[in-house]
């Protein structure tokens, strides 16, 4: 979770001078439409040398203190499939060094976001675009998905939805390896994955199935979650009750996007109290920011739901109990004792507890591996992102030396 702009004249990037022929297309690469992780499109968004990586880290509040290299910023269209295995397309950010660099691939996964334009691939201050600078500035390619229906995606985004969230994530480290293949790249293999909120959610099942997958090419060497709601149930459950800041947005955007997947109810009004049923749907949509739709949602789940509606999400049944079980799987896995899985939390956050990195680690532990939980202590949950990075890179050195 964690609610979280398109090059703009405005923005701070032009202020100073970072973007390189900003919004500027790229040839596409031939490829099969049909496939997945085929390049369909290539939009080259920043070059930033290694003065101005440093400048623009440190506006964000990111740690420059490993940048090396300029950054190569370029958005990529993909072909990817929707949730029920229909060919769609999504975009993602390619962040690339400027230099040789190193040959390994980082995967990074961004929190929750109702909003196409905050997207990293759209938001010149995007803090997953900061992110992904940060990783490629040490070296890395970096693959950083909008997910489905985000960014210049398709659709509607199938939010908290691991199936989609791994395939669309998956295909978009495939795109990446092309990319960085036209450019005369040559990666090792080896795929480092971090998010923050729900993308730490995303990178463990995306590890998970890559895995499972066994491809050469794409093959997990180190893990590092930060914040991640690993167990949904018990989360919404925390939620529902008033333990989550922010909670009726999260349940809000959950709801709407579940319902398009798994038909919790028939109309709007059946989930919601009035005014709301007829303006959370649009609120969610993907063309509201963060912000609007906080200030247009109420506080309280009591507020927002109906109470038929607020007793099954206190007692899941039928299609929301099965989605949960799926949802609760994402670190239901066996990682080998050479990949190190390390789950940053933090103790001081009342958007996702830390008991969901307790939970992840049981059960990693329940099915044979390890992983362990650092703390980062009494922040809240937009810190533990700017904390956990720069050891999270440490790590991903470590593992890639």
């Amino acid at each position: 979770m964690g609610l979280s702009r398109v090059c703009a004249v405005g923005s701070a990037i032009v202020l100073l001078g970072l973007v390189a022929a900003c919004g500027a297309r790229e040839p596409e690469i031939p490829a099969d439409p049909s496939g997945r992780g085929h390049v369909l499109s290539v939009v080259q968004l920043e070059r930033l040398d290694v003065g101005q990586v440093r400048e623009y880290l440190a506006l964000r509040g990111v740690d420059a203190s490993r940048a090396r290299f300029g950054v190569d910023a370029r958005r990529v269209e993909y072909t990817t499939i929707d949730p029920h295995g229909q060919p769609t397309r999504a975009s993602a950010l390619v962040a690339t060094p400027m230099d040789s660099g190193r040959g390994e691939l980082v995967s990074w996964q961004h929190g929750t976001n109702p909003s196409r334009a905050e997207a990293a691939s759209v938001d010149a201050d995007s803090g997953d675009r900061a992110a992904a600078v940060m990783f490629a500035a040490d070296g890395y390619v970096v693959s950083a998905p909008d997910y489905l229906g985000l960014g210049t995606g398709p659709g509607d985004h199938p939010y908290v939805d691991l199936p989609s969230t791994v395939t669309a994530s998956v295909d978009a480290l495939r795109a990446t390896r092309a990319l960085a293949d036209r450019d005369g790249r040559r990666l090792t293999g080896d795929v480092l994955l971090s998010g923050h909120s729900q993308g730490g959610q995303a990178a463990m099942a995306v590890a998970k199935e890559l895995l499972r997958a066994g491809e050469e090419t794409l093959h997990p060497e180190a893990v590092a979650p930060i914040s991640g709601p690993y167990d949904v149930s018990g989360t919404l459950h925390t939620a529902v009750t008033g333990g989550i800041r922010n909670g009726a947005a999260y349940l809000a955007l959950l709801a709407v996007q579940w319902n398009r997947l798994h038909h919790l109810y028939d109309t709007p009004d059946q989930a919601f109290r009035s005014p709301y049923d007829r303006t959370v749907t649009g609120l969610v949509s993907g063309d509201h920011g963060s912000e609007q739709a906080l200030r247009a949602l109420p506080e309280t789940p009591e507020q927002l739901f109906t109470p038929a509606f607020l007793a099954l999400l206190r007692n899941p049944a039928g299609p929301l109990a099965d989605a949960l079980r799926v949802a609760d799987g994402s670190c239901d896995w066996r990682p080998p004792t050479t990949l190190p899985v390390r789950i940053y939390a933090a103790s001081g956050d009342q958007d996702v507890p830390i008991a969901n990195a307790t939970y992840c680690q049981r059960r990693i532990r329940a099915a044979g591996g390890a992983a362990d939980v650092i703390d980062l202590g009494m922040i809240d949950h937009s810190a533990s992102a700017p904390r956990a990075l720069p050891m999270v890179l440490a790590g991903f050195d470590r593992a890639a030396s």
